[in-house]
């Protein structure tokens, strides 16, 4: 209890420090108040609505699985994340006596601040609102809250085990086939009469119990929930403490490889190409999150089944999640090897846009792997579906790689992403950067949607070229100021810190 004494007592230090260091406080204060109204709105407005017979019927189905759908997307994300995100990042927090168990505290109060999380806790609370109505609302919410605390809960317990076991003999490979093995059984389940188990046990008896259960029922789930979330949390614990007697085995080998010297690029863009490439994808934390973010959807569309209609929102989706990786910061990727970079023979015009050619380059592999992923079971699609979801894509990868370049000028931060818990920016960033991301990218996908429903290739061209020629003006303009030795400057003083 000493030592759950001192973490706990470690965790508000650690917050009253990354409070006291925020650039803007005013706009972190206003954010916070603002996901709390729109959890509260979420959590009330829609048992008021007048909605009919058939979509409250539909949102009961949904209810199971957007319940297990919360869990493990929880769990597939820490386990990305190497048992959830950093409060204090690697470096500065050598030279600090933190503790495995604070670290482990501080994953956890991180947790919210993530737009996956956010979006789908405020789409269950409002499923569960539609389900229940206003007559014991209080209740199925205070339910519904109780599955968010526990499925966050067991997602890093899962990830602390799961890093420890990567970090033992043969861990890595042993890791890698425990995925491959649960990916295949996801999706053959999904593609076969079996989905029905995905959402069968505990989601199902919630859901039930959160449609139209007693008081007493409402009252022992949610307990029975509490008294796991904390068995989970110091299950947790345990194994983030073995998982720090290991060392990182793929942070180890990538740090330790030799690589062979390759020949000349046939251009200075070639070689800055070439260099960044490598950086991306030597890189733990952007690999992982780059192969999560491009299977996950496209196995979800492939266990649904779903039609080219649905998947052309897909890319936006893929997009927006993959520039968070490192898009967002670009510069990070460099870190102290930037100035380096800036003594290298080429334009800083060149330079961005090698940074810039590489990141849409991830972004269209990423892409392109969910929408193949997804058109196994979607069948042949119409030539307007198919214009609309490959105008989808480019759209989407220019409006990410061009708010990347414009937010990676105007708000640099010091990175190091070695660590494979490591974000390109601060968690409030993240979410903010994420949100406005998803906000371009579904409209985006919702134009050309509808525009492929009504069969008009020729506007959906029409906005393609507009949206695209906007994208371009921003990235030229975003050369243009990485051009000025000045601002140039204060982002390498900042990222080489």
């Amino acid at each position: 209890m000493n030592e759950v004494g001192r973490a706990v007592a470690d965790v508000r230090h650690l917050l009253w420090f990354r409070a006291a260091t925020l650039k803007r406080p005013r706009a972190v204060a206003v954010a916070l108040v603002v996901f709390g109204v729109v959890t509260a709105l979420s959590a009330t407005v829609p048992a008021w609505l007048d909605i009919d017979v058939d979509a409250a019927t539909r949102a009961a189905r949904a209810l199971p699985a957007a319940l297990a759908a919360v869990a493990g997307v929880s769990v597939a994300s820490a386990v990305a994340g190497a048992g959830g995100r950093e409060l204090l990042a690697r470096d500065p927090a050598s030279i600090h006596p933190i503790s495995p168990v604070t670290d482990h505290l501080g994953a956890l109060v991180l947790a919210p601040l993530n737009t996956g999380w956010l979006l789908q806790t405020w789409l269950l609370l409002g499923l569960t609102a539609v389900v229940t109505g206003p007559p014991g609302l209080l209740g199925a919410q205070l339910l519904t809250m109780s599955w968010v605390l526990a499925a966050t809960a067991l997602g890093q317990t899962v990830a602390w085990g799961v890093e420890w076991i990567r970090r033992g003999p043969r861990g890595v490979r042993l890791v890698r086939l425990a995925v491959a093995v649960v990916l295949a059984l996801l999706a053959a389940a999904g593609a076969t009469d079996a989905r029905a188990l995905l959402v069968a046990g505990p989601a199902r008896v919630t859901a039930a119990a959160i449609e139209g259960g007693t008081v007493v029922t409402v009252a022992a789930l949610v307990l029975t929930l509490l008294v796991t979330s904390v068995a989970l949390v110091v299950l947790g614990a345990r194994l983030a403490t073995l998982a720090a007697t290991r060392t990182p085995r793929d942070e180890g080998r990538q740090e330790s490889r030799t690589h062979a010297a390759r020949p000349m690029g046939g251009s200075g863009l070639a070689m800055m190409c070439r260099i960044d490439r490598a950086s991306v994808w030597r890189s733990v934390p952007l690999r992982r999150g780059t192969l999560l973010l491009a299977l996950a959807p496209g196995l979800v569309a492939l266990a649904g089944a779903m039609p080219w209609s649905t998947l052309i929102l897909f890319p936006g989706l893929v997009a927006s999640g993959c520039v968070l990786l490192f898009g967002v910061n670009l510069w990070c990727l460099d870190g102290r090897g930037l100035l380096w970079r800036e003594t290298l023979p080429v334009t800083p015009r060149t330079v961005l846009l090698a940074r810039a050619w590489v990141l849409a380059e991830v972004l269209l592999g990423a892409g392109l792997l969910t929408i193949a992923l997804g058109a196994v079971r979607a069948g042949l699609p119409t030539r307007a579906e198919a214009l609309a979801i490959v105008l989808a894509l480019l759209v989407v990868v220019g409006q990410a790689v061009s708010a990347g370049l414009r937010w990676s000028a105007k708000a640099p931060y010091a990175v190091d992403l070695r660590s494979a818990r490591a974000t390109p920016a601060p968690p409030l960033a993240m979410v903010g950067y994420s949100l406005r991301l998803a906000l371009a990218t579904t409209f985006t996908g919702l134009f050309f949607a509808t525009l492929a429903a009504v069969d008009r290739p020729v506007w959906m061209l029409e906005l393609a070229a507009v949206l695209l020629a906007f994208s371009a003006v921003r990235v030229v303009r975003a050369a243009h100021r990485w051009s000025d030795p000045v601002r140039r400057a204060a982002v390498v003083a900042v990222v080489a810190a």
